[in-house]
């Protein structure tokens, strides 16, 4: 065991004692050794600190992070919203362009391309007997039948903007084309000299010299240049107007 001894003398100013401490040797290697592990822990600690300061110095950045995936979030809900809408109007648009009902999904979409079909007068007469939409609609205008007055030709029935525009029988477009009077309008040939017209469609379907079926879709309705979207329908005789009601019967 060492014995040996530090003595620390102390000399105070003035006339005060003097004091001496003996302090042994092995109290002063522990109290050294505590010194040491106590700076070793202290090192230690400060050591940990800095990556945890670190990670807290990247706090703003992360929470900067999560604000963004939240708006992507949202962005990416409001696509998914958009994709049921746009999914559920082509679902309507497929079941206007006749769409197999019985569960063909494929719908029966209108020929885009040029359709030379024979010549008109060799069409098998149909006399056209459909009403031309799917709802019955409401008749605006029409002729005087108490009176006979033609001032205005055909009817015109009020109908939601793209409502579908069928044919009322079979035939042959006629024309397929705009003007001032009906905007957008077809005329399909029946054959024996009786025609039909489908005015201020918002669409066409068909073209000139294509063969069209009973009810198939050729347009959807829109207002051209009238001021309240309705379809204006006649049909002819020999190029004379009669009325359509004595071929087609109101739903």
């Amino acid at each position: 065991m060492d014995d040996r001894h530090l003595t620390v003398i102390i000399v105070p100013h003035g006339d005060l004692e003097t004091r001496s401490y003996e302090v042994p040797y092995r109290r002063l290697k522990l109290a050294i050794g505590a010194g040491v592990v106590i700076v070793l822990l202290v090192g230690f600690f400060v050591a940990s600190w800095f990556p945890v300061a670190a990670q807290a110095g990247r706090v703003p950045a992360l929470v900067e992070e999560l604000q963004q995936l939240e708006v992507e979030r949202s962005k990416v809900v409001e696509l998914a919203q958009t994709l049921e809408e746009v999914e559920a109007q082509y679902e309507r648009v497929r079941l206007l362009l006749g769409a197999d009902a019985s569960g063909d999904s494929t719908p029966a979409l209108p020929p885009l391309g040029s359709a030379a079909g024979p010549p008109a007068g060799a069409i098998a007469a149909a006399k056209p007997d459909t009403w031309p939409l799917d709802t019955r609609g409401f008749v605006t205008r029409s002729e005087d039948r108490r009176t006979g007055r033609r001032d205005h030709p055909g009817i015109d029935i009020a109908v939601p903007v793209n409502s579908a525009i069928r044919a009322a029988g079979d035939g042959i477009v006629k024309t397929a084309t705009a003007d001032s009077t009906f905007g957008e309008h077809v005329i399909i040939d029946h054959g024996e000299g009786v025609e039909s017209l489908y005015g201020h469609a918002a669409r066409l379907f068909v073209q000139p010299g294509e063969r069209v079926r009973r009810r198939q879709v050729i347009g959807i309705t829109g207002s051209g240049p009238t001021s309240a979207p309705h379809l204006h329908f006649e049909i002819r005789q020999n190029g004379q107007s009669v009325d359509p009601l004595r071929f087609v019967r109101q739903p």
